[in-house]
């Protein structure tokens, strides 16, 4: 079988079932491993398809995902107003875990401190934090993600066991009564680490996130202590968030 027609099995496959593996194209195709890869590599670099750790997806079920560099554009005036309010938690010297949302990273352009320690894997925020003497930087290792300038995989999460923190600060794609969700699983993994590693987990995420749910969920409500977010949440979630004791900090008007 050609290439060509190996692509377009693995396509009508995806149609079907929204996602494939390795091992289900091997199958499929009657090929090897690397071989099913290659063929991931090439319907990617077309745009047909979304590469996950093991297999792929559609691209369609991230469609509400926006580049990185438009994200840290986008809906700005919210970001900014989380971020400042965030920095509020942020105490003379605790040690802090950062990932890589462009909330975050609105975050840390705010922070102005003595003292602290940030771990992060992302290169955006660590080069804002670069800027600040008073933030002692641990950058983590790991697989380099090109578009968005964050580190993951494996490595990443090894050394992320290393680390025991005061707090994280995490982003989100989306917020449900079942959990938080990313569209990313090479992201949602860290991110799972992330919030083991600290003692208390804060969430920045702006109201659009409310009801909204993505490909891999990296954490229950129950984990999370902290949403700061730039409006009161609607009266769902607010009894949501309060049945799971999770305070809910928003700029007074």
């Amino acid at each position: 079988m050609y290439q060509e027609e190996r692509m377009q099995v693995i396509l009508a496959y995806l149609k079907k079932n929204k996602r494939i593996n390795v091992d289900t194209i091997c199958t499929l195709c009657d090929v090897s491993r690397d071989t099913a890869r290659r063929d991931l590599v090439k319907l990617e670099e077309k745009g047909t398809i979304l590469r996950t750790h093991g297999g792929a997806i559609l691209p369609t079920l991230q469609k509400e995902l926006k580049a990185y560099e438009d994200r840290l554009r986008y809906d700005s005036k919210e970001k900014k107003a989380i971020g400042k309010l965030a920095t509020s938690l942020v105490h003379k010297g605790e040690k802090i875990i950062m990932n890589t949302s462009t909330t975050v990273l609105a975050c840390a352009e705010f922070l102005n401190i003595d003292d602290c320690s940030i771990i992060t894997n992302s290169i955006y925020l660590a080069d804002i934090l670069a800027n600040k003497p008073g933030v002692k930087i641990h950058l983590l290792g790991g697989q380099l993600h090109q578009e968005h300038r964050y580190l993951y995989g494996l490595s990443t999460i090894t050394m992320l066991s290393n680390y025991y923190t005061d707090k994280v600060f995490v982003g989100t794609g989306g917020i449900t009564e079942n959990g938080l969700t990313v569209g990313h699983e090479d992201d949602g993994f860290v991110m799972k680490k992330m919030i083991e590693q600290a003692d208390q987990a804060i969430v920045l995420a702006d109201h659009s996130k409310f009801n909204k749910k993505f490909f891999f969920k990296f954490a229950e409500l129950s984990q999370i202590d902290i949403l700061v977010t730039d409006q009161k949440p609607p009266e769902r979630f607010m009894k949501i968030f309060n049945e799971h004791n999770i305070k809910v900090l928003f700029p007074k008007k």
